[in-house]
């Protein structure tokens, strides 16, 4: 691994402490400021919106200016967020600094576009996989954590000490070095590369699997304090086994090749949904929790699949488009399940089983086999710098 590959991963590891510190409770905080079900939804749902607007651009000036700006922005922006969710005392303020710290999610394809540079001898797949895996094994510590201080001090203090692990991520985030960027001219000439049919059929296919694996997500917390009367330390251990099994599957799954594995993080995503449905007991939530890592497997599969299908220098713009795509999915389903919630808090799960059935079918069938721009060298070579 590359010294700019590690310091990222460094950084991730702590922000996926700090992160998962708050993530996890932050529909039961929400509801605890006065917030609805359907209310919650919405306000997911307007955090899709921001993101869909929010990656296009972000991969586009990847490509042009470099990812390492981005990332520093990014960094800089989100720690900023989560001091005003810390400091915030009503729910205005709070969703104004919730809504910021999501925007940055921009960040991903500059992130993306970051980790296949600097990857040296790894795949593509197996770089973007390492990435999440390393936010993840931080996000195994932080629910617990989160978890013990909600309990004692109460939710809000669990957001200053999330703003103070941030800190010291952007500090190490602004320690990692310049990418190389490909020529002006083969961009312009591959930005028309990146509408050829295979490219735009895949997108299809990844707003069908994010929607229908997204689902069963958003109120999940909720479903389980007040209908299956877990506590916060329960649903903080809950939150860890989720982290676990992310960076389990995306170790596992990022040896296959992008395609199956995108397919099979989908299915592993089943098992979360069935488990809660079915499930009676700590045991076989836990036990859905960890197959929820197959979403975020699937997530960073789907992206270095697109990666495949699109030249170099429109590797920027392709992973924001990938993402934009994700992000409508992430518009759509909290209202949805917002919606169902309110009429029966159970009937989300087998909603989003049949949806995840059909959305596995729809990927053996018309996911393309990756292009020739999937064998990559080791050590690419480009004629500009950041």
């Amino acid at each position: 691994m590359s010294r700019n590959l590690l310091l990222v991963a460094l950084s991730m590891f702590m922000w996926g402490i700090g992160e998962s510190i708050f993530l996890y409770f932050q529909p039961i905080y929400l509801e605890e400021m006065g917030a609805t079900p359907l209310q919650i939804g919405a306000i997911l749902s307007i955090l899709g919106i921001l993101l869909a607007l929010a990656h296009i651009p972000a991969g586009y000036l990847s490509d042009r200016v470099g990812s390492r700006p981005l990332l520093w922005l990014s960094w800089t922006v989100g720690m900023l967020a989560t001091w005003i969710m810390a400091l915030a005392r009503t729910l205005p303020l709070f969703v104004g600094g919730y809504l910021l710290y999501n925007l940055t999610a921009f960040v991903m394809a500059p992130l993306n576009s970051y980790a296949t540079a600097a990857r040296g001898r790894l795949s593509v797949g197996h770089a973007i996989t390492l990435i999440s895996a390393s936010y993840n094994a931080g996000a195994i510590l932080g629910p617990l954590l989160g978890g013990q201080i909600g309990e004692g001090l109460g939710l809000r203090s669990i957001y200053l000490v999330s703003a103070c692990l941030f800190v010291l991520s952007t500090i190490v985030i602004y320690l990692i070095e310049a990418q190389p960027l490909e020529t002006p001219c083969s961009r312009q000439a591959s930005l028309r590369l990146t509408l050829q049919r295979p490219f735009i059929l895949f997108l299809g296919v990844v707003f069908i699997a994010n929607l229908a694996m997204y689902l069963p997500q958003p109120l999940s917390q909720n479903f389980l304090q007040n209908e299956r009367l877990l506590n916060l330390k329960q649903i903080g251990e809950l939150g860890s086994m989720a982290s676990l099994g992310i960076v389990a599957l995306n170790l596992l799954l990022g040896q296959l090749e992008t395609r199956p594995g995108f397919i099979l993080g989908q299915a592993a995503t089943v098992v979360f949904a069935l488990a809660l449905w079915q499930g009676r007991g700590l045991g076989w939530y836990r036990l859905g929790y960890f197959f929820l890592g197959g979403y975020r497997a699937a997530r960073s599969l789907a992206a270095a699949h697109t990666r495949t299908l699109v030249p170099p220098a429109a590797m920027g713009l392709a992973y924001g488009v990938n993402e934009t795509v994700g992000a409508g999915a992430i518009i759509l389903a909290p209202l949805l399940a917002g919606w169902v919630y309110q009429r029966n808090p159970e009937e989300v799960y087998p909603l989003s089983l049949g949806l995840m059935l059909v959305s596995i079918i729809i990927s053996i069938i018309f996911s393309p086999k990756s292009h020739s721009h999937d064998k990559l060298s080791a050590n690419p070579t480009h004629s500009e710098v950041e």
